[in-house]
């Protein structure tokens, strides 16, 4: 299913500054994968994934991550410490030495697209300073034929220098590493990272901008699958909480993972070509289909191999942020071209360590608007300094990071796609059950699958009064039966066999909520705020 191909192209990069660069360019990536393995840079898994390692950023810097600030962004921008400002003189300044850096350097050249719906399809040039690098491009991104080569120009151009060290003091940079979008000169410009999120998160954040505000299209963080009725199923979510293990069903099409489209003709399409998912306790009995993905052609950031090669999916001595970037036809069950009509489903994924929210639970209008914009899940003891005890974390839309515009203007975007589709809204609780994290366990994934799969078949049907019940604290309707699961399992409280220590801590979280929401009541209706938390703790 590989429709991409090699190419023995010349090609210039002068229009870049470029000009004495050793240029490698459209190599496929078992050449990619070679190079890196003979320069000492990566090895190969038993399974034949190259196996890399990021260097000091095993994840995305948000505090180092810039937009510049012109005529087209200054009014449009939601500025602040997500969308920090960056001064074109600045970019302009930085943007020479970062060329005279990698110039005279052997640099691999991708040409690519973003969107696979053809009225947003977006041309891509991506110039790495590593073949791995390349290698992830090649993976995440679409994939030109040798007739769309000819005559390629790139619309949006990514410059990649991992080695490359900022110098904050007169760079105007916050440290040495460095991710900026210039929405003029149409550049993402990243340095001092070899973390490769940056790569396809900086096109993503660029499409969140000029999507909604040139093209009418809502951008979406989420994955999505479509099944044999045609029915798509849309899954919001923030790292950890199974946007991609969910969607990865093998009785639906997977439509993509990660970054969707969402047109004003109600279809759904990826942006993306590939899969990056997360593979921390990885095993092949919970997810198959991610497991049998990984082998050549794939590739491994971080993770720990043994003397033959295989992969220890629990060491996380590096990092909890191990991950795999493969293309996405390595998955057996996919939806070619990358692209979905007739949204029924969308479902908001949370990883709730207090373990108060219910494991699903059917949201109103309001409330879906109200928890689309907090954008809610936790952090648990060790996945960051300080962290002891379990963290409220939101970010809005479900990806905050990579939103320009004020969320307000992604929530009155997805209301409209909501009423336009008639789709229903689920929030799941992918997080812990019987107790908070440390006390209760991870709600078992056969029971999140029953329950996303009964919303499917229409087995949990429409709300009625005797067959939900309404949460106490949260206002949610959660149903009392579920096929698959265990009924006991399906109200939070009852798991926890404390009524007392149940309602301090959902009452903990509804106060999180709420101030996290404060920020956003000036321009939320009063519909929307009452899509929140109604009680308060005393």
């Amino acid at each position: 299913m590989d429709s991409s191909t090699s190419s023995t192209k010349s090609i210039s990069l002068k229009q870049y500054g470029l000009i004495n660069s050793n240029i490698h360019y459209q190599l496929p990536p078992t050449k990619l994968h070679q190079i890196s393995i003979e320069k000492g840079m990566g090895v190969a898994s038993s399974t034949g994934a190259l196996a890399i390692n990021t260097g000091e950023f095993t994840g995305r810097s948000p505090l180092d991550r810039f937009i510049v600030r012109d005529q087209i962004t200054e009014d449009k921008v939601w500025w602040g410490n997500v969308n920090i400002p960056f001064a074109s003189d600045n970019f302009d300044a930085l943007y020479d030495k970062v060329i005279n850096y990698l110039d005279e350097k052997e640099l691999y050249v991708r040409d690519c697209f973003a969107c696979a719906d053809e009225d947003y399809k977006m041309n891509i040039r991506v110039i790495n300073e590593y073949p791995w690098s390349n290698m992830f491009a090649y993976n995440m991104f679409l994939r030109p034929t040798a007739e769309e080569l000819v005559g390629f120009e790139a619309e949006w151009t990514v410059i990649n220098a991992p080695g490359f060290m900022a110098d904050s003091a007169t760079d105007g940079t916050r440290q040495h590493n460095f991710a900026i979008l210039n929405f003029s000169r149409k550049i993402a410009l990243i340095g001092g990272t070899g973390y490769t999120g940056e790569i396809k998160k900086g096109i993503f954040s660029a499409l969140n901008f000029i999507l909604p505000v040139y093209k009418n299209c809502l951008p979406m963080h989420c994955s999505s699958n479509v099944g044999e009725d045609g029915d798509t199923a849309i899954f919001f979510g923030l790292s950890g909480t199974g946007k991609t293990t969910l969607s990865a069903d093998p009785n639906r099409k997977l439509i993509g993972d990660d970054e969707h489209g969402w047109t004003k003709d109600n279809t759904v399409f990826n942006f993306e070509g590939g899969c990056y998912a997360k593979v921390i306790h990885l095993c092949e009995d919970n997810e198959p289909e991610i497991f049998g993905a990984i082998k050549k052609g794939a590739l491994l950031e971080n993770v720990i191999l043994d003397a033959n090669g295989v992969v220890d999916y629990e060491d996380t001595s590096i990092t909890q942020n191990t991950r795999v970037s493969y293309p996405i036809y390595n998955i057996e069950n996919i939806q070619v071209p990358s692209i979905g009509k007739n949204p029924k489903n969308i479902f908001f994924l949370t990883a709730d360590a207090f373990g108060v929210l219910p494991p699903i639970s059917k949201l109103t209008p309001s409330q879906a608007a109200y928890h689309f914009i907090s954008g809610y899940t936790a952090k648990v003891a060790g996945t960051e300094a300080g962290v002891v005890e379990p963290v409220p974390n939101f970010s809005a839309c479900f990806g905050a990071p990579f939103m320009p515009l004020h969320p307000a203007k992604y929530a009155e975007m997805l209301s409209e796609k909501m009423k336009d589709a008639g789709v229903n809204v689920w929030l799941v609780n992918t997080g812990w059950t019987g107790g908070p994290y440390g006390v209760g366990t991870r709600m078992k994934l056969k029971y999140t699958r029953a329950m996303i799969n009964a919303v499917l078949n229409g087995d949990l049907g429409l709300y009625c009064y005797d067959k939900y019940h309404i949460h106490s604290v949260f206002g949610v309707a959660q149903p009392r039966e579920c096929p698959g699961v265990p009924t006991s399992v399906l109200s939070p409280r009852a798991t926890w066999n404390d009524d007392k220590a149940y309602y301090t801590t959902a009452f903990k979280l509804t106060n999180a909520f709420r101030e996290n929401f404060k920020k956003f009541e000036s321009f939320a209706s009063e519909e929307i705020r009452r899509g929140g938390p109604q009680r308060y703790a005393f």
